[in-house]
């Protein structure tokens, strides 16, 4: 990788490829979707401010963490595109983010420690799972993952029991009765 200078100001597609470790074919997506933006020189070749590094970084990691390019567009739309954000400005995209983040880890977080626990129950099946959704109750609260919904765990945070769930000292695992 070639050493760019600290001092240049622009960078051809090509230096901030090589710098963001992002192809130039994705860096003009993101430029044609609103993203980043360049100026065009004279020969009609692109131009960065080297401050597009801090967005497509922004940007390169928001994917990775699974937000849609529609909701990070939408944040980096609160920067200013003529100038260098201040500190201030990004501190605002930050608390723009922190509930979406939260969100996020602890939807993982549910993810990670839920496949865990189903893994050491033995049955090795999600659909008979007598353990976790006896008799498919969480099917009655509606379609989807419904162990996983931010509604049910807000109502389960609250106190509330959810159904498929054992009953807080009532001895059981989960498993229906075998009487």
């Amino acid at each position: 990788m070639a050493n760019l200078s600290w001092t240049l100001k622009e960078l051809t597609v090509g230096e901030l490829a090589e710098r963001s470790g992002v192809s130039p074919s994705a860096l003009r997506f993101y430029e044609n979707e609103g993203l980043i933006q360049s100026r065009r020189t004279q020969g009609n070749q692109r131009r960065y401010n080297r401050d597009v590094l801090r967005r497509v970084a922004v940007i390169t990691v928001s994917k990775r963490a699974g937000i849609p390019l529609d909701v990070i567009k939408d944040v980096l739309g609160a920067l200013p595109s003529d100038r260098v954000p201040t500190v201030e400005e990004w501190a605002g995209v930050a608390a723009r983010w922190d509930t979406l983040l939260t969100v996020r880890i602890d939807e993982l977080t549910m993810l990670r420690d839920g496949l865990v626990d189903c893994i050491g129950c033995g049955c090795l099946t999600v659909e008979g799972c007598q353990r976790f959704n006896p008799l498919d109750r969480l099917g009655r609260e509606g379609p989807g993952p419904r162990r996983f919904t931010p509604r049910r765990r807000e109502s389960a945070s609250a106190g509330d029991s959810p159904p498929g769930s054992p009953a807080p000292g009532d001895g059981t695992d989960g498993r229906p009765s075998r009487d």
